[in-house]
């Protein structure tokens, strides 16, 4: 035992000191405080009713209070046959938030490098270089906790692919099964793909290697565990995957049901929509330098304003100077952005920043590392580049979006460059280890002067003379100009200076963080030096590169992550106050209405799902025929009031001529369920959606002709006028209704129809329903007195738990049995380990050299 701590003090020193910089930068976390409560917020608004159902022991899988209604699998489930779910608690109950989220990337990025037989400090180095990351910082400081908790399982993923593709086929299936479970738990599929494409990318390479090697059967071989490793995975998040999946193809990210009225293309996102926050290639220069695009934006909070040319130029303008923040204050709400961040982003919480030494080790790992997977990782981070600049330089994405299945389901495409801030350090650190038994010293010193010119040089560049690369203007310049001229009453030369000092301020921005970056390269540049003078030992230049990353790093993230940015823990119930209008609405006792507010914008109205069943809501998995809807029959001006009326809307909220808002209760809402006079049939999604922008919802339904089989047209509708059906019992995921009827009618519900786990029920007994009015549910009532009720079961959710939970117990199994498979393999007298491949760094050949012998079949 003391041996066993003997060898493995290294690490329990690294991890002890990634816990005290988790401690003083995230000190405020373990006080109990938090990040990103405005994203929380929005997230327990979305889960209002969920959450109220919870407080009952209650789970449900469909929700009415956003949209209209929606399954629940994108904003909130249980999966408790699924192992991960309880792994993930348990994370999240013992650390506090986020640094589970930290650790994992810590200990993750450790244990790959670790795996690439890296030294304990360089990998230690390499795990800060990725955590610290500035994107990785920003989501943590937005609340993006799922996608943060994707990319942190990157790292052992590869990990353990990498264990098996060295032969280590048991070992690393557990390892690549138990993370790739846990990397899809996280359910941010987005980050998931791109992982993907980055392991496709090394199975290409590693198949070429084998064929010219002539180790095809081993590549295969490796390639069967890890195709096992992935059915695995799947198998244990078979219920979210099979959910999502059935669910997806009904979102906006699915085929359009319109093929007129509709800008959108016929499958997946819009590409204006999907490439909205993309990079331009110049922008990828904060990986080098961070403010070389200004920052944050909109807003000038990276501009240290009172001594800024901006506010010197209003000042020259006849603006006195304690006036020129109100100034500001006032040319932005009528439309006039004052940004320091310049690029074509819609707004950005900050740059993509990889570290000035990071990416100077990058350089140099491209020059000297011998080890073939340098390819690999050159490969991932040219594709990840070009895939991140989809706006500027669509052809590369274009090719993505066009042909390679689910990308076109993706938006914010410049997340891909998560993946290229792994990959980046990754071979800037395994450029160290190898140049540490590199015996020519005059290869090494060669190629680290040759790093220092390109990166230094680049960064003096941008010091210098940064026009070169970089305007500082948006491209929208010239009619910010032109604008602000106007709120100037024609003062051209005004508004021209005033924007030169606005170019200028971030021109500046730039140049102090050219000159930052510019020392931390010459300070690694010159602990290099003195290892190749061989001043420095290995330990000293790894514990010294790791410092150094973990300065620049750090001094970066504090811009994007404070200590001010921590919070007391809120109840959305302390933040967010019902007004007098929803206490007025709230006053009605009807289980099940909907709410229309039209102050707030319909597709991202975060506010009145917390007091409201509500028209509108935020969420990016909505269904595609209500998006539908809303484009052309309610996001208009006016809205379409016969729709309303189908939703049921019983209260409308607006503002008076004084911007108070007020609330309509609207007459002619049609209620719960109703029995139509009259049924029309159409042809096409196209006229359906045409025949409801004018007609009495109360008196016909509009259906279309694939469901006219299901219609008895010998008993026509409204037989009988005096026909009652009310709603006598609310759950989300069971309703209950009483019809009473002297004839057949047609009844339509103002509930969203969704085919996949709704069943209708009439006396218990299952009956087919159908669509109505473009999104509501409809059914043929059978004469006299019924119990009609709508019950969520879908099969991909209940199926999918048991699939789940042999899933969980295969994983179980996997890992007792690679864990007692590795424990045998130590016991004395049992057979030696395998032996490891042939080391990736060689000292430099020469002429005496032998060829290194032939690594054995199977091995790499």
């Amino acid at each position: 035992m003391n041996n066993w701590f003997k060898r493995n003090g290294i690490h329990f020193l690294i991890a002890a000191t990634f816990l005290v910089i988790c401690y003083f930068y995230f000190t405020p976390a373990f006080q109990g405080k938090t990040l990103g409560l405005g994203d929380v917020i929005g997230a327990q608004s979305t889960q209002k009713e969920i959450n109220d159902y919870k407080a009952k022991d209650t789970t449900i899988l469909w929700t009415n209070q956003i949209y209209g209604g929606m399954p629940t699998f994108q904003i909130w489930a249980p999966y408790p046959d699924n192992i991960t779910t309880g792994i993930v608690n348990v994370l999240i109950t013992v650390f506090p938030n986020p640094l589970y989220i930290v650790f994992l990337l810590f200990f993750g990025t450790y244990f790959l490098l670790s795996v690439l037989r890296l030294n304990p400090w360089l990998a230690a180095a390499g795990a800060v270089a990725f955590t610290f990351s500035s994107y990785n910082i920003i989501l943590l400081d937005a609340g993006h906790t799922n996608q943060a908790f994707a990319i942190a399982f990157f790292a052992p993923i590869l990990a353990g692919i990498l264990l098996i593709l060295r032969g280590k086929y048991w070992l690393g299936s557990a390892i690549t099964a138990f993370f790739l479970a846990l990397e899809i738990r996280s359910n941010h599929i987005q980050m998931t793909y791109y992982l993907l494409i980055a392991v496709l990318i090394l199975a290409g390479f590693e198949l070429y290697r084998a064929i010219k090697n002539k180790t095809v059967p081993a590549f295969f071989k490796s390639i069967a565990f890890v195709l096992a490793t992935a059915i695995l995975a799947i198998a244990v998040n078979a219920s979210l995957l099979w959910s999502t999946y059935e669910y997806g193809k009904d979102t906006i990210r699915g085929q359009s049901n319109l093929t007129q009225r509709t800008k959108e293309p016929s499958n997946g996102l819009p590409k204006t929509y999907a490439y909205e926050y993309s990079q331009t290639a110049a922008e990828n220069l904060t990986f080098l330098v961070p403010n070389a695009y200004g920052g944050t934006g909109p807003g000038l909070e990276s501009i240290d304003l009172p001594n800024s040319e901006l506010v010197k130029s209003f000042v020259a303008a006849g603006v006195p100077q304690e006036q020129v923040g109100g100034a500001l204050q006032q040319l932005e709400s009528v439309g006039l952005s004052f940004s320091s961040y310049w690029g074509d982003k819609p707004l950005t919480s900050g740059p993509h920043y990889f570290g000035a030494v990071v990416c100077f080790l990058f350089v140099f790992g491209l020059l000297i590392v011998k080890n073939p997977l340098k390819w690999w990782m050159l490969a991932t981070v040219v594709l990840t580049f070009f895939l991140s600049i989809g706006s500027s330089f669509p052809y590369v994405s274009d090719l993505f979006f066009n042909y390679f299945p689910l990308y076109n389901k993706f938006r914010s495409i410049e997340s891909i460059l998560a993946v290229t801030a792994l990959f980046v350090p990754m071979l800037g650190l395994m450029a160290i280890s190898e140049a540490s038994v590199l015996t020519d010293k005059v290869e090494f010193l060669k190629k680290l002067k040759l790093s220092f010119y390109i990166t230094g040089g680049l960064t003096l560049l941008l010091l210098v003379f940064p026009s070169i690369f970089l305007s500082f203007k948006q491209s929208n310049q010239a009619l910010f100009v032109s604008q602000l001229t106007q709120v100037l009453r024609g003062d051209s030369k005004a508004a021209n200076d005033i924007s030169r000092a606005l170019v200028s301020d971030r021109e500046n921005l730039e140049r102090w963080d050219a000159a930052r970056s510019l020392l931390f390269i010459v300070i690694a540049f010159g602990l290099l030096w003195a290892f190749a003078k061989e001043k420095l030992n290995t330990t000293a230049i790894s514990i010294s590169l790791f410092a150094l990353i973990l300065i620049d790093l750090w001094l970066v993230d504090l811009r994007y992550l404070k200590t001010s940015d921590f919070q007391e823990r809120q109840d959305a119930s302390q933040v967010i106050q019902p007004q007098q209008v929803d206490q007025m609405i709230n006053r009605d006792t009807d289980p099940d209405y909907r709410v229309f507010n039209v102050t707030r914008n319909i597709k991202t109205d975060s506010y009145t799902p917390f007091f409201h069943k509500s028209i509108g809501g935020y969420s990016a998995a909505r269904l595609k025929r209500f998006d539908e809807l809303v484009d052309n029959q309610i996001a208009m001006n006016p809205p379409n009031h016969d729709v309303l009326d189908m939703l049921n809307t019983k209260y409308i909220i607006t503002q008076d001529t004084a911007r108070n808002d007020r609330v309509i209760a609207n007459q002619t809402a049609c209620g719960h369920a109703w029995f139509v006079k009259s049924v029309k049939f159409v042809k096409s999604a196209d006229q359906e959606m045409q025949a409801i922008s004018a007609f009495s919802p109360k008196d016909e339904a509009i259906v279309d002709q694939r469901y006219k089989s299901l219609i008895d047209a010998k008993q026509p509708a409204g037989g009988d006028p005096n026909a009652t059906i009310k709603l006598t019992s609310y759950n989300p995921d069971h309703l209950i209704y009483q019809s009473g009827s002297t004839a057949s009618q047609i009844a339509v519900f103002s509930e969203i129809y969704y085919d996949k786990g709704w069943k209708m029920l009439v006396d218990g007994k299952e009956t087919s329903y159908f669509r109505a009015d473009y999104v509501l549910r409809a059914a043929q009532i059978p004469v006299g007195n019924h119990k009609i009720e709508f019950i969520f079961h879908p099969a991909s959710y209940y199926t999918g738990e048991k699939i789940s939970l042999a899933g969980s117990i295969l994983l179980v199994l996997a890992l007792g049995g690679a864990i007692v498979t590795e424990a045998r393999k130590k016991k004395p007298g049992q057979s030696k380990p395998e032996p490891e491949p042939v080391p990736e760094a060689k000292p430099a050949a020469t002429k005496k050299n032998k060829p290194a012998a032939p690594a054995k079949k199977g091995k790499r």
